[in-house]
């Protein structure tokens, strides 16, 4: 009797299973429209650098660079409802970065012109392998979907599930142009609560100019072989973040070696560096108040040097500070609003640097 028992539990879960199957198709997501990707031919296609081609980065570099922070897809679906799978090769579990943005997806949907937020969502450290529902109940027209990946995991497979009988297709590339950015873990979107809300993510939806992130988390200091990968890139221009993780010396002994590496092989490619935001731990920490303010001076000291001595290389400052000071996760890294002020500082003055040759 337990046999015959036993038998039936797990016919029903084979059943259970596949009427769950039977609900709704997936789709591998690197077989519809991916953006954000400075580097398009990685072997993994989650991957933002050929780690195989390009050598010199420490271990967690090379991890760092095959984390599918900044890249997106596009699709095209009329399904009421989107699901995820993940296989993930390398999952993200941050103390300092909800699950939802360094193991999550971030969903965006275009409504009256303009992306609208829809829905978000990651599996639990327990669960990483199941489906998550991104958003459901909706009314079943198409809609051009925009969906951010992970943050800080590394992918192997991404499923995109809708309803059975419902379509998705790739959709148009929906961004101008493409400008790279190497950026630090402000880049990369630490404690950010969503995929969506890191700067990069904003300054796209901000401006429509395509950004393609290479952030890493800590390691933004302007290293030669980091260099020697970017001026390869297909890039109209390219953003840095290069003064938020190095020292004061390290800025002063590697900034114009940079810029040179770069100019060999794009001589006259608009070069935009930005400034770091100021620090809430340097408040009442005085060594930190001390090495950050001397690292700033610094970097605007040698920036004025760099953007006379170079053509096509300018500076713009970030700002990312509200009134009551009060916006930083841990003194360091800004929450979801304090990052929208940042991409909102600098947005402005760059679109205008990026107008003089064409990039509009």
């Amino acid at each position: 009797m337990k046999k015959i028992l036993l038998i039936a539990a797990c016919l029903f879960a084979a059943c259970a299973v596949f009427a769950k199957d039977e609900e709704r198709t997936w789709t591998e997501a690197s077989s519809l429209t991916l953006i954000g990707k400075m580097f398009p031919d990685t072997p993994n296609p989650y991957h933002r650098i050929d780690t195989v081609k390009y050598k010199g980065f420490t271990s967690t570099e090379n991890k760092q660079v095959r984390m599918s922070s900044g890249l997106a897809v596009c699709f095209v679906t009329d399904s009421p409802e989107i699901f995820v799978k993940t296989d993930y090769a390398n999952p993200s579990n941050s103390t300092n970065i909800t699950g939802t943005s360094s193991r999550g997806y971030d969903l965006y949907i275009k409504k009256d012109g303009k992306w609208l937020w829809a829905g978000s969502g990651a599996p639990s450290w327990d669960n990483l392998g199941k489906e998550v529902r991104i958003v459901r109940h909706m009314d079943g027209s198409e809609h051009e979907c925009l969906m951010y990946l992970p943050t800080f995991s590394e992918e192997n497979s991404i499923q995109i599930g809708i309803k059975a009988g419902c379509s998705i297709r790739p959709a148009e590339a929906p961004f101008r142009h493409k400008v790279g950015l190497f950026g630090s873990s402000y880049m990369h979107g630490a404690s950010t609560s969503r995929a969506g809300m890191a700067v990069p993510a904003q300054l796209t939806r901000m401006t429509g100019i395509q950004i393609l992130s290479i952030a890493c988390s800590g390691n933004s200091k302007l290293q030669s072989y980091y260099a020697e990968a970017l001026r390869d890139a297909d890039v109209d221009a390219y953003i840095f973040d290069s003064f938020s993780n190095p020292g004061a010396k390290m800025i002063d002994e590697r900034l114009f070696p940079y810029i040179e590496i770069i100019r060999e092989k794009k001589p006259n490619t608009p070069i935009i560096f930005i400034g770091t935001i100021w620090r809430e731990r340097n408040n009442f920490d005085l060594e930190s108040y001390k090495s950050e303010t001397h690292k700033i001076h610094v970097a605007d000291s040698l920036m004025k040097i760099a953007c006379k001595r170079y053509n096509d290389v300018y500076y713009v400052p970030s700002d990312a500070s509200t009134p009551e000071h009060n916006h930083q996760v841990d003194g360091i890294h800004p929450d979801d609003y304090s990052y929208e002020l940042w991409a909102k500082s600098i947005a402005g003055p760059i679109q205008k640097i990026l107008r003089k040759y064409g990039i509009k």
